[in-house]
This record gives structure tokens, C-alpha cells and sequence, in this order.
């Protein structure tokens, strides 16, 4: 799309959504709320190369024009996600320096024996348990690397093999906390621990990863019977004892991870605080350990820049919920004449077409106070939590823009071969469509919704 047609869907896009707040009735405060939120998401999915500048922009909209003041910014900002987020990415990317995660991917696919369904098996398991022990960003840059190793020694086309991996990343990011930004928002926002992940929601990922292979394989047959993989190494392996520090770090950071919970409970803390101290804790002892390199770490591990832009969009979706605009979502949910399974369906997949279309993130953060209206209206929001969770991995899948993790894979294979939309789009659509139906059926059935 060029640069004026891109411009004039802008254009098009703000001045319609600012016309339909007119005709809804919307206050003036809630019609610029909404229109310079609309015109950012717009902008940013248009022009992403400068999309913390738009949200920048943004947000200075928002304070000249009064919707949103300095302390309501500080409370929507997010920065207890932030502050997680920035201990994870040091305690990773110091890991990552060291050449533990392809140590651990050439342990697992060592396993393959050179048997091409074996090996397909095993880089899908691979690329689930990398991303919710990691998080998709992290898992999918190695697995990527392993398959372009694999697809160059089988003489295939790495497309496929980079979309299949990335089906089992998005779903891998659900399974705990650590997984995938919007699980830390989700957590962090709705009070849930590791603990909770691992009983709700990895069930789940693990039978919808089951049955993304299983399509996939019919899918793929011919393809994934072509792989060859006896010689497949990452070459990031470092010798065998030279990771015993780096496997004390990793299972202390998990292991403090999973017991937030409880750790909460001895100390009276509130829910949520021992999950950000943990990651602070082990950021901590890795910067220790590194010492004079520590700043580098810091430096060149945290991605300041898409932090600082989550930032921004937490605060623009809290001037939506300082206006008043996400009780008028949730009402206009609740007058659809929708009611329990209805309702639970209806959101799920609509917010799940939302993450499709505009990135998982943008859309959870979008919906969460959604969902915080939807509980304040007397509605039990514990099934609602987790429909947002999946909605935005599994509806990843659709599309080549619906996660971070599928632009990331994207953005290695590109340079070497084409991917075209239509043929994510075969395999996607189906699958992510699939896969939510299935994650729904288990928590109705979960939950008693019946």
C-alpha cells in the first residue's frame, strides 16, 4: 500500500469513527476519546515503523484536549506490566548471551533420531515449551534459526515449517504466565497466579496444540515427511557444565515464578506484587553476576522501545475506561440479548477477530477494562479472563499480523523467501477458528457454564 493511499485510509478511518460517535450520542469528551484513540490504532497498524512516535502524539492529543490528566495517566500507565517485563528481558537476554535456549533446543530435537515425523513432533513441543517457559518473542527467534537450519538441509521451502512453528509459539504463550505480554496483563489485571495458569490454561493449550498437529500434519503431510534432521544443530551449545549456572538461574526465576502465589499469602502481600519481585530479584542477581557488563545487558537486552510504546497504549485504553467508554462497551454487550454461553462466545471470538486483525496486544489492552466493566455489572468475569487470553494466542494464528511472534518469524524468513497473505491465510483461518471453538467447549464445560 503506498504512502497516500495509506494516508487516505487514515483519514478515512478518523473522520468515520468520529461521525459514528456523533450519531451514537457520545459526549464531546467521549467523541475526541475515542477518535484520537481510533486515528492512533490506525495510524500505528499503517505506519508501524513509527508507531511510538503516533502514540506519542497521541497521548499529548489527549492531555491538550483534557481527557486524560497526569495522575489518571500514572494509573493506566501499566507500569507494574512494564517493570516485569524489563526483569524478564534482562534475566533472558542474559541467558540468551550464553547460548542456553539453543542448548536446550538442540537437547530436545537430539531426540528426533532422524525420523522426519519425530522431528516435526519435537520442534512443535519444542516451540510450546520454549515459549511459555520464555515468552514467543525470545522462542521464536531460536526456533526460526533451527528452522531455517532444517529447511536448508531438506532442500524445502522454510515457510511452512516457520508457520507451523509459529501455531505452536502463539499457543505456548498461553500456557503460563511468563509466556506472553498479554498473560502478564491478564494476570496482573485479573489477579490470577502462576498457579492458575498452569491449572487453567495449559490444560487447555496443551489439547489445542494436539490439535493444530494433528491439522497441520494433514495439512503438511508431504512437506513434513521431506524433513531431515540428522544434522540439524543451532550452534549456539556451549559444553554441558558450562550451563549449570544458567539452569540454577532459569529453574529459580520459574520456580519463583510458581510460588508467587503462596510466598504472597505467608508474607499478606497483595496478589501480584511477588510476581514482579521475582523477576526483579533474579534481573538482579544476573546483573551481579555480570558486573561491569551489566549495563550493557540492560542496554542492549531491554526493548525500550516497544516498552515505551506499551506504555503509551496502556494509557490511551485508560482515557476509554476515564470517559466512560468501556462501561458503554460492556452495556452494549449485555443489551445484545446475549446471556451466559451467548455472551461468552460472542466476546471471545470478537475480540479474538480484534487480536487477527490489529496484534494481540493492542486488542487485550483494548478489552481488558472490558472486562473489569462486564465484573462490576455483577457479571462473573473469571471465565472472561481466560476467553481473552486465548482469544488473543489462539486467534494469533489467523493472520501474519495477529502476534508479535508471527511478525518477528516473518521478518527472518522474508529475507530469503517470500510469504504471501493468502497462504498463511489457508492454513491460518482454519486453525485459529478451530482451536478458540475448542478452548471455549473446555471452559464451558470447566466452569459449569452449561
Amino acid at each position: 500500500m503506498g504512502e497516500r493511499l495509506k494516508a487516505a485510509a487514515f483519514m478515512t478511518i478518523s473522520l468515520s469513527v468520529a461521525l459514528l460517535c456523533a450519531l451514537f450520542n457520545l459526549t464531546m469528551e467521549q467523541i475526541i476519546a475515542v477518535t484520537i484513540f481510533s486515528s492512533m490504532i490506525a495510524a500505528t497498524l499503517l505506519f508501524w515503523r513509527f508507531r511510538l512516535a503516533i502514540g506519542f502524539l497521541g497521548l499529548a492529543l489527549l492531555f491538550a484536549f483534557k481527557v486524560i490528566d497526569v495522575e489518571h495517566f500514572i494509573k493506566y500507565a501499566g507500569l507494574d506490566v512494564i517493570v516485569f517485563l524489563i526483569g524478564t528481558m534482562i534475566i533472558i537476554g542474559y541467558l540468551e548471551e550464553r547460548g542456553f535456549f539453543g542448548h536446550m533446543l538442540e537437547k530436545i530435537m537430539g531426540l528426533a533420531r532422524g525420523s522426519p515425523l519425530r522431528a516435526f513432533y519435537l520442534l512443535m513441543i519444542a516451540s510450546f515449551i520454549m515459549s511459555a517457559l520464555v515468552n514467543e518473542v525470545t522462542s521464536i527467534l531460536f526456533v526460526t534459526a533451527l528452522v531455517l537450519r532444517i529447511a536448508g538441509l531438506s532442500g524445502l521451502n522454510p515457510v511452512p515449517l516457520m508457520i507451523m512453528t509459529v501455531f505452536a509459539t502463539n499457543i505456548g504463550s498461553s500456557a503460563t504466565v511468563v509466556g506472553n505480554p498479554i498473560g502478564v496483563m491478564i494476570a496482573l489485571r485479573g489477579g490470577l497466579t502462576f498457579i492458575d495458569f498452569l491449572w487453567w490454561a495449559s490444560p487447555v493449550a496443551i489439547t489445542v496444540l494436539l490439535i493444530t498437529m494433528f491439522f497441520c500434519i494433514k495439512y503438511y503431510r508431504s512437506y513434513i515427511e521431506s524433513i531431515k534432521v540428522a544434522t540439524a544443530h543451532t550452534g549456539e551449545s556451549e559444553r554441558e557444565e558450562g550451563h549449570l549456572l544458567n539452569w540454577l538461574i532459569f529453574g529459580g526465576t520459574i520456580g519463583g515464578l510458581i510460588l508467587h502465589g503462596p510466598i504472597e499469602s505467608l508474607l499478606g502481600l497483595k496478589k501480584g506484587t511477588m510476581l514482579i519481585g521475582t523477576a526483579l530479584l533474579f534481573a538482579a542477581i544476573v546483573l551481579l553476576i555480570a558486573r561491569g557488563r551489566a549495563r550493557e545487558i540492560i542496554e542492549r537486552h531491554v526493548d525500550w522501545w516497544t516498552l515505551s510504546f506499551f506504555l503509551v497504549l496502556f494509557a490511551s485504553v485508560g482515557t476509554l475506561k476515564y470517559v466512560g467508554i468501556t462501561k458503554l462497551i460492556a452495556t452494549g454487550f449485555m443489551e445484545m440479548g446475549f446471556r451466559g454461553i451467548g455472551l461468552y462466545v460472542l466476546f471471545t471470538y470478537l475480540s479474538g477477530f480484534m487480536t487477527a486483525l490489529m496484534d494481540n496486544i493492542l486488542a487485550v489492552a483494548t478489552f481488558i477494562p472490558v472486562v473489569q466493566e462486564l465484573g462490576a455489572a455483577g457479571i462473573d468475569v473469571a471465565p472472561y479472563w481466560w476467553a481473552l487470553l486465548f482469544s488473543g494466542t489462539y486467534m494469533g494464528n489467523l493472520t501474519p499480523i495477529g502476534s508479535t511472534a508471527n511478525i518477528v518469524a516473518i521478518g527472518i524468513v522474508e529475507r530469503r523467501h517470500r510469504i504471501s497473505f493468502k497462504e498463511w491465510l489457508k492454513i491460518g483461518v482454519p486453525v485459529s477458528l478451530i482451536t478458540v471453538a475448542a478452548a471455549i467447549m473446555i471452559m464451558i464445560l470447566r466452569t459449569n457454564m452449561l
